[in-house]
């Protein structure tokens, strides 16, 4: 057997991923086309690179398919019900940073906290006989934020992409969703509620608890652990 590594397959994760491994002494490199996702690692014997989606990850460790893994705080709390019962943190990897956020419209001068969320939606319902529609993809972690602030009369509404377009194209009135900038938001004439973060992430390496692991890949593990540091 070897250790497995799951690492993002393209864009600006992958490469940072590679520059943070090879910081280090452990080089990973794409084998094949841009089509093929097959890697090699280098530098550390017994260790093989798998290459998925950033959101592929968290399943895989999850899963005890790959013992270690590069993704974001936000894909694995939002895809791992008990997450930290599945996986644990290693490092912190100071890349990929981005906020989880609540925002609505600008032209909602009255409403600025959660409080204010809370009360637009009940008068919102009464209104307009249905439910305050909140636009996301993180179903998850949205939910039990608002569950906590006491926000109960809203709908949420599948959004995997343009999140920010939804209220300005009446599908949504409100929405949550990663921004690092916040340019995105403040285009499309949105605002962040004052008390409306709901989670801080940025990418990181990854331990699965459950993935199963003989005495010789143990070693393997921690000896790799140990040269990242």
């Amino acid at each position: 057997m070897t250790v497995k590594l799951g690492v993002p397959s393209k864009g600006r994760l992958m490469e940072k991923t590679f520059d943070w491994f090879a910081a280090r002494g452990v080089t990973l490199q794409r084998t094949g086309s841009d089509r093929e996702y097959a890697g090699a690692v280098a530098g550390i014997d017994n260790v093989s690179l798998i290459l998925l989606s950033a959101g592929e990850i968290p399943r895989e460790l999850a899963a005890g398919r790959i013992h270690l893994g590069v993704t974001g705080t936000d894909l694995v709390q939002e895809k791992l019900a008990l997450w930290d019962q599945l996986v644990e943190p290693v490092e912190e990897l100071a890349f990929g940073q981005a906020d989880l956020i609540l925002a609505v419209p600008q032209a909602w001068i009255d409403v600025d906290t959660l409080d204010d969320l809370d009360a637009a939606a009940a008068a919102f319902r009464a209104h307009h006989g249905h439910r305050l529609r909140i636009a996301t993809k993180y179903h998850r972690l949205v939910r039990e934020f608002l569950r906590e602030a006491g926000v109960a009369d809203y709908a949420l509404v599948d959004s995997q992409g343009a999140t920010e377009g939804t209220v300005k194209n009446e599908t949504a009135e409100a929405i949550a969703d990663i921004t690092s900038s916040g340019e995105t938001l403040r285009a499309n004439h949105l605002k962040i509620l004052s008390d409306g973060l709901i989670l801080q992430s940025q990418a990181t390496l990854w331990r699965s608890r459950v993935a199963d692991l003989p005495d010789e890949d143990r070693e393997t593990l921690n000896q790799l652990l140990k040269r990242l540091g």
